[in-house]
């Protein structure tokens, strides 16, 4: 007989303060960054308006908390090698907020392996199995470079470019380490050229239960028939760059979320925005003239009150933002 009641040990999820339980991650939105850095650029040349750490680190605290205060309760941070990650930064932030901070392990990249994985690994001249795999198990289970963080999903790439043989070497390291661990994967795509039916082929080719799978970037495509066929095969779609208004408007990012719902595929999205508190790939002075709604705050303020207008409902807005995340993050 199955356990129930408090013998029943209820699931955690990892965030940077430790195991939280599933039923209090909730509102969620679902692929958040906190810093996206580049550290040579950094390191090497700070003239060239460089992230600072005495006024950055504060101001991000200051806007999680005015997150909090809007209502959500977690964030995934999907901040990998690649973008800057640094899980020291990230614990001093998440002590001085009141949310949830879910982050990942994996490699950010759209073509070509770094330069430290060329020689090691498949195919190198040394015969190594692909360290790749190590990495991510170890930020799983052991924590992330002696911090004692675990990372709570696994993060993988494609973009334009398809699944090069680099790419390739990931996406099958990621599908490793989550046979090994349970973790859930979540993906950057490229809608516009369909990537990721190519990721599922390939999560799939390697026995990776696509439920398991969050999509990422499926908001900036108004095709429905792909995303359709994404959330038919089972996979969660990250309708997840609200404010990102040069690549699809606010209405037709709404509108698509809206034509979802209204044929029951509300059980497969998550909302989010991919903001940052500072990402050095744009410039400062110019982010708010050139992408105003590119925020924390859009969702909850503007996204929520146009798709009730809309006619979606507080049980699939529920699903959405508490529901969808809970049973990705858990395993439900």
């Amino acid at each position: 007989m199955a356990e129930t009641g408090p013998a029943r040990r209820a699931k955690q999820v990892q965030t940077v303060r430790g195991p939280v339980s599933a039923s209090r991650l909730g509102r969620v939105l679902a692929h958040e960054h906190i810093f996206v850095l580049s550290p040579e650029f950094l390191v090497n040349y700070p003239e060239y308006e460089g992230f600072r750490e005495a006024s950055d680190v504060p101001e991000a605290v200051r806007r999680l908390n005015e997150l909090a205060a809007e209502g959500i309760d977690t964030i995934v941070d999907p901040t990998v090698v690649g973008l800057g990650r640094d899980i020291r930064r990230i614990q001093r932030v998440a002590a001085e907020v009141d949310l949830n901070i879910v982050v990942a392990t994996g490699l950010y990249t759209y073509r070509d392996l770094p330069h430290f994985l060329h020689q090691r690994g498949p195919g190198g001249p040394f015969g190594d199995a692909e360290p790749l795999v190590e990495m991510f198990v170890g930020d799983i289970t052991d924590g992330i470079a002696g911090t004692g963080v675990k990372a709570g999903v696994l993060k993988c790439v494609t973009d334009r470019a398809g699944i090069t043989s680099g790419i390739a070497r990931v996406l099958r390291a990621v599908a490793e380490a989550h046979h090994r661990t349970g973790t859930p994967i979540m993906t950057h795509t490229h809608a516009g050229s369909r990537q990721g039916l190519a990721q599922q082929n390939a999560f799939e080719a390697e026995g990776v239960d696509l439920s398991r799978v969050l999509i990422g970037h499926c908001g900036d495509t108004t095709d429905l028939d792909y995303l359709m066929a994404l959330a038919d095969r089972g996979s969660l779609l990250g309708m997840d760059r609200f404010g990102v208004d040069t690549i699809l408007p606010f209405e037709r990012r709404v509108d698509t979320v809206v034509r979802l719902c209204e044929r029951g595929y509300d059980e497969h999205l998550v909302l989010s925005h991919d903001a940052a508190c500072y990402i050095d790939w744009l410039p400062r002075d110019k982010l708010p003239s050139v992408l105003p709604n590119w925020h924390y705050l859009h969702i909850t303020r503007d996204v929520l009150p146009a798709l009730r207008q809309r006619g979606v409902t507080e049980r699939q807005l529920r699903r959405m933002l508490v529901d969808n995340p809970r049973r990705f993050l858990a395993g439900d």
